[in-house]
C-alpha cells in the first residue's frame, strides 16, 4: 500500500515539478541575461541557503557566522520571517513571539540578544531599512536566501543535508 501511494504521488506531482522547474529556469535565464536585475550594495552581503527543503543547518550556520564575524564587523541578519503573521520590515526583539517574527529569526535573536536581527518579506527593502537605521552596519547575512536573486551577494553559502544527497532529491512539490 505504501508503494502504491508513493507511485500515485509521483504521477500526480511530477508534472507540477516540471512546471515549477520550467518557471525557475526562465527566471534564472532572465537574471543571468540582465532582463531582471540584481542589486548590489556598498557593504558585503552573505547569503545562506539550501537546495533541499528543511533540515540542512541554516540556523546554526547563521548563528556560527554571526558569532564569528561580529568581532570584526557590525553585522545584521535579515530573514523573511517565514510563517510570521506580521507584514513589512520589523526588527526582531527577544520579547517577540514567533507569530511576530518567525521561528528562526526569533531563535537567532534570543541566542544573540545584542545582535541586529530583522525580518522583511522584501529583502531589498529590508537591506535598505537596515542601512538607514544602522549607518555603521558593514555586513548583512541574508538567511534562507539562495533562491533570492534580487540582491547580488558577495558570498553565497549553500548547505546540504549529508544524509540526503541532492542527487536523490526532486523539485518541489515532488519532495520525497
Amino acid at each position: 500500500m505504501k508503494e502504491l501511494l508513493k507511485i500515485l504521488r509521483c504521477l500526480l506531482l511530477f508534472p507540477l515539478s516540471l512546471v515549477y522547474g520550467l518557471i525557475i529556469s526562465i527566471r534564472n535565464f532572465c537574471y543571468e541575461n540582465g532582463i531582471l536585475k540584481s542589486k548590489q550594495y556598498n557593504i558585503p552581503i552573505i547569503s545562506i541557503g539550501n537546495l533541499s527543503v528543511g533540515g540542512t543547518g541554516k540556523t546554526p550556520h547563521t548563528e556560527f557566522l554571526l558569532k564569528m564575524l561580529s568581532h570584526e564587523f557590525s553585522v545584521a541578519v535579515l530573514s523573511r520571517g517565514y510563517k510570521r503573521k506580521t507584514k513589512g520590515f520589523r526588527l526582531v526583539e527577544t520579547s517577540n513571539t514567533h507569530f511576530e517574527s518567525g521561528d528562526e529569526p526569533l531563535q537567532i535573536k534570543r541566542k544573540h540578544p545584542d545582535s541586529i536581527v530583522a525580518v522583511s518579506e522584501s529583502r531589498t527593502k529590508g537591506v535598505e531599512e537596515l542601512l538607514k537605521l544602522y549607518p555603521d552596519l558593514n555586513l548583512i547575512i541574508l538567511y534562507d536566501a539562495f533562491q533570492h536573486r534580487k540582491i547580488k551577494p558577495v558570498l553565497q553559502i549553500l548547505l546540504n543535508n549529508y544524509n540526503n544527497p541532492i542527487a536523490k532529491d526532486y523539485l518541489i512539490p515532488l519532495v520525497m
